[in-house]
């Protein structure tokens, strides 16, 4: 398994798309089929910006300052994901804007998934080394175990107010 820090990235990113995909296709099912699906969806993107906001951002930050607006842009949207993350982590399956709050997210974050892959990786993978990037994606593997999995966990929730207070 690759330990790129870009590579490791994108496949949350792909895992993202499939389980998007997966609600999409069940919001005419059974509530109890999206409610699972939305928990799932929940963990991923918990598990996955918690990994960004502690180790790929900060580094990118530190080694590359010329990409400071592309960071600072990456976690505001990080922030509004968090607040609706935090909502749909409290709500049923069966309330009405359930599927609305729902298809905002995805769509946020689906917007956010492009640009970094389109315009950010890029940048990062021609200003570091592989040996910069692995070296980020070890880190981001062994935080990875102790990661937030909801997003009312203590971890989750201390990002979402440093970014409030920020």
């Amino acid at each position: 398994m690759s330990t790129d820090a870009i590579v490791l990235l994108k496949e949350d990113h792909k895992e993202m798309r499939r389980l998007f995909r997966e609600f999409q296709d069940a919001q005419e099912g059974p509530p109890r089929r999206r409610q699972e699906l939305v928990t799932r969806i929940l963990a991923a993107l918990t598990v996955h910006t918690y990994l960004e906001n502690e180790v790929m951002y900060p580094e990118v930050r530190r080694l590359l300052p010329d990409l400071e607006d592309d960071i600072l842009e990456s976690y505001e949207e990080h922030h509004v994901a968090d607040v609706l993350c935090a909502e749909l982590a409290t709500m049923d399956a069966d309330d009405e804007r359930f599927v609305a709050k729902t298809t905002v997210l995805i769509e946020n974050v689906t917007h956010h998934v492009e640009e970094e892959e389109q315009e950010w990786f890029p940048k990062v993978r021609e200003a570091l080394g592989r040996k910069q990037l692995q070296e980020i994606g070890e880190r981001m593997l062994a935080l990875r175990p102790d990661a937030p999995r909801t997003p009312t966990a203590p971890k989750a929730l201390k990002k979402a107010l440093d970014a409030l207070t920020a």
